[in-house]
């Protein structure tokens, strides 16, 4: 190193420690970070992080709506193009610094925000998003019961219009929903109705079926939720709701009690065992009658959708959320990894693992979904359905139907509270990481740490137990995920393709694993990937709708609680910003420069490379020429 440059580089480390930007060094009393203990330990955390119960409701429903099979052909296309990209980009960002989100991008100080939106989203998410756990948790506890307390109509919390076993043809659940709309006090013939004459009568069974609603519908909302009016009227808390959010929270608090060291052993369990289930599950469902009608609807092609604008966007849509970039989780578990593993290969394990589980547990489902069909002599599409709406309300009711329902009802709702489970500990594990990080003496307090996390987010989801409480859940999950996390994804590829370099990120990768990603990859991290993102975004809001849940429109106080939530992670990026700006010196321009130059304290993982390592005296790289190939300057160790 000549002496110009020595001088210069001693300038720029000394000014970074006067501002702050360098992170204390802890002293030898402070525990190490912890490691994986196995490399499988890794992969299935992220297989159980990515493949969640979106990938049972929500993939199948689109398979059907957008073109069948030929839904598969944008599905996989963007998730090579747009998932694997933006999955390998945050899995080598944790690897290679081993922080935490709200460190990591100390690479460009100036977008600090992004780690600390990341962390936002993780916690909005906890909150109501271990609510579908503690639903079907509720749904495993009365799966044991003698009789399934959902196939009946004489419950108390029945209303006379409830309706009972789903009969075969239409004109006899046409004929059971005006017996049911006859003997109940809510209904009443109106003024003029003639019996006999057709079309009085039909208009009549017509009305009736608007308000009749079946026995599972009924146990679903009037005694799993017990659901109120609206958000108006949020009732009371529901124990029965508190003791499942309860126990859910306890299972992620004594799954996460020792971070990755119990993490790494229970995925063995909660990753695994839910493809078991799925695979039990579809035997029993391909042997129903009808099933092959349901699957004919799932893959047969219909190639013409392709011409579909939105049927791309959506497909763009269910790879960015199935995989989870933009959560921070993914960076977090990638932390914990060997510098030197090969995480190009895990995540394309995992990423084929989330695409064709969803593709799996489409045949899962539809094979029920075709029986039901048939059951009830209605065809496939009527009867699809995604969200909670699928769970909770058509699969229990199709599961009613077979021999043993109990040992099916068991087994389906163990697999979705393991899916929940999984992904449910990637977002926590996010937060108690970035608290450790930020103070690492509290390392040796993790248990502590972990059950104040837990126990502070379950006080924050009780709302979400009261009568009122599906309106609050619907409304976080509308507006928490709706434009953040497209942001925060584009303004990642922006920072490390155009601003950080993508020259010098494939040296850091080159360090890692001994060899530069591609160009193809390269130029998704430049180009493709961050265009991919903007034009989601802009449709997406360009599209954008309130929510309603059942026909209940929100009032306009709580939509804009909504809007709230959803720029709380937006908000840090121009704090953040500001500050950085103002920790430099000089002119606003020099001070802006200086804040887009990773900061001292951005190096391996690995002591070892801490001498040797340089980021180019901070200049900038155009992005453009690093696409063309480079001899390799560093040596894989």
């Amino acid at each position: 190193m000549d002496q110009d440059v020595r001088e210069e580089t001693t300038v720029f480390i000394n000014k970074e420690i006067i501002f702050g930007d360098k992170a204390p060094d802890p002293d030898s009393s402070t525990p190490k970070r912890d490691k994986w203990d196995r490399k499988l330990d890794f992969i299935l955390s992220l297989v159980g992080y990515s493949v969640g119960v979106s990938n049972l409701w929500r993939f199948p429903y689109l398979c059907l709506r957008n073109g069948g099979g030929a839904f598969l052909i944008p599905f996989f296309f963007f998730l090579f193009v747009t998932g694997v990209p933006l999955f390998y980009m945050e899995v080598c960002l944790g690897q290679f610094s081993a922080t935490s989100p709200l460190f990591v991008w100390k690479l460009c100080p100036l977008f600090k925000g992004i780690g600390w939106g990341a962390c936002i989203v993780s916690g909005l998410t906890s909150i109501y998003y271990v609510a579908v756990i503690a639903w079907n948790m509720f749904y495993l506890i009365n799966a044991f019961y003698p009789s399934l307390p959902w196939t009946a109509c004489d419950n108390w919390w029945n209303t006379d219009s409830c309706i009972g076993a789903v009969h075969r043809d239409a004109s006899s659940q046409n004929s059971s929903i005006a017996v049911a709309s006859l003997n109940s006090t809510a209904f009443s013939l109106p003024e003029g109705t003639n019996i006999n004459n057709t079309n009085s009568w039909n208009n009549f069974i017509a009305n009736a079926s608007e308000e009749a609603k079946t026995a599972t519908e009924e146990f679903w909302q009037y005694y799993v939720l017990r659901k109120s009016d609206g958000v108006e009227d949020m009732g009371s808390f529901q124990p029965h709701m508190v003791g499942c959010l309860f126990v859910s929270w306890l299972l992620v608090f004594l799954c996460l009690i020792k971070g990755v060291k119990s993490l790494g052993k229970v995925v063995y369990v909660t990753a695994l065992f839910p493809y078991l289930l799925l695979t039990i599950l579809l035997i029993r469902g391909v042997l129903l009658p009808g099933a092959v009608d349901g699957i004919k609807f799932f893959v047969y092609p219909d190639f013409s959708r392709l011409a579909t604008f939105s049927v791309w966007i959506e497909a763009a849509i269910q790879v960015f959320f199935s995989l989870g970039p933009a959560w921070g989780s993914i960076i977090t578990m990638s932390s914990f990894n060997d510098f030197n593993n090969n995480c190009f290969r895990d995540c394309i394990i995992v990423s084929l693992a989330d695409g064709l589980t969803s593709f799996y547990s489409g045949f899962v489902i539809f094979s029920v979904v075709g029986f039901m069909a048939k059951e009830t002599n209605t065809s496939v599409t009527e009867l699809a359905t995604q969200g909670p709406g699928l769970a909770m309300v058509a699969y229990p009711e199709a599961i009613s139907k077979l021999p043993l329902p109990q040992l099916w009802a068991v087994l389906f709702f163990l697999m979705l509270i393991m899916l929940g489970l999984d992904t449910q500990f990637g977002m926590v594990e996010n937060l108690v990481a970035g608290i450790t990080d930020g103070i690492p003496r509290l390392r040796k307090y993790r248990i502590f740490v972990t059950a104040g996390v837990s126990m502070v987010f379950f006080l924050f989801g009780l709302p979400i137990t009261m009568n009122g409480g599906i309106y609050i859940f619907q409304l976080m999950d509308w507006f928490t995920s709706a434009f953040c996390l497209f942001i925060c994804s584009f303004l990642e590829c922006i920072v490390i393709g155009w601003i950080y370099g993508v020259d010098r990120f494939g040296r850091d990768i080159e360090l890692m694993l001994g060899r530069r990603p591609g160009i193809l990859m390269k130029f998704c991290w430049c180009i493709s990937t961050p265009l991919i993102m903007l034009t989601i975004f802009i449709v997406t809001l360009s599209a954008y709708k309130m929510p309603t849940y059942d026909g209940y429109t929100y009032p306009l106080v709580a939509r804009a609680i909504g809007f709230v939530f959803a720029m709380l992670p937006i908000i840090p990026l121009p704090i953040f910003m500001v500050l950085e700006l103002m920790k430099a010196n000089g002119t606003l321009w020099e001070r802006f420069l200086f804040t887009l130059r990773p900061s001292s304290g951005w190096k391996p993982s690995k002591a070892e490379y801490h001498r040797d390592y340089k980021t180019d005296n901070h200049e900038f790289v155009l992005p453009l020429k690093s696409l063309l190939p480079q001899r390799p300057r560093f040596r894989h160790k």
